[in-house]
């Protein structure tokens, strides 16, 4: 999600994958927790909203448009609340004022594809990247986006994951969704090749188990 909450092991059914996002990114936490201490630009937002709150919100968005702080905090608390299409409205206007930073084109392409907007949040993914080029949750959160795509490109996703794998090859959510992908291409054996490599990278790992339920679910 791309609102400042705790990001857990959240499996959401997707045709032949059983769990296959891990909240999209295992580190979606830390891209805001970053923006918020980096560009102070991410005010804690009450998990009781209350009317005044978002009355003062929307007034100082409105009337501070050249306030990026204003504008991101308005997206943070449309998220909160699940309005998702406000919140992206908020965060491109924070981007119009501030379009190099990379945690707002993050938060950005995260709304975005918890709105199922695939090849939109390709596209901020991808301009975080020319900021940033060595994010691995950056990367592999663009390579999520050519698989949940209505037409997916499972070649380019495994493009990306493999590049995760580069900058960190201990990253436990690039092995588990290079095994995914690989799966729904019809690879099932480099699947398994990913299983064996989690099991050696941390034998704890919740993503093994997810894992081994996508390869072991049943064909339709």
């Amino acid at each position: 999600m791309a609102r400042e909450i705790i990001f857990g092991l959240i499996g959401l059914a997707a045709g032949l994958s059983i769990g296959f996002f891990v909240a999209n990114s295992l580190n979606r936490e830390a891209a805001t927790g970053a923006a918020q201490s980096n560009s102070n630009t991410r005010g804690a937002v009450s998990s009781a909203i209350t009317t005044p709150t978002v009355d003062e919100m929307l007034q100082r968005a409105n009337t501070e448009p050249q306030n990026f702080a204003a504008q991101m905090q308005t997206g943070d608390m449309y998220a909160r609340i699940d309005r998702l299409e406000k919140a992206v409205e908020f965060y491109k206007r924070g981007l119009i004022l501030q379009p190099q930073n990379f945690e707002a084109n993050v938060v950005l392409a995260n709304t975005l594809f918890d709105s199922q907007k695939f090849e939109e949040a390709e596209a901020y993914y991808s301009k975080a990247l020319v900021i940033k080029n060595d994010d691995v949750n950056a990367t592999i959160d663009l390579g999520t986006t050519f698989v949940e795509r209505a037409i997916p490109d499972y070649d380019r996703a495994i493009k990306e994951f493999k590049t995760a794998l580069e900058l960190d090859p201990k990253s436990e959510p690039a092995v588990y969704y290079l095994g995914i992908a690989e799966l729904r291409k019809g690879n099932r054996e480099a699947a398994m090749s990913r299983l064996s490599e989690l099991e050696k990278l941390n034998a704890a790992s919740p993503l093994i188990g997810r894992l081994r339920q996508n390869i072991d679910a049943p064909k339709p």
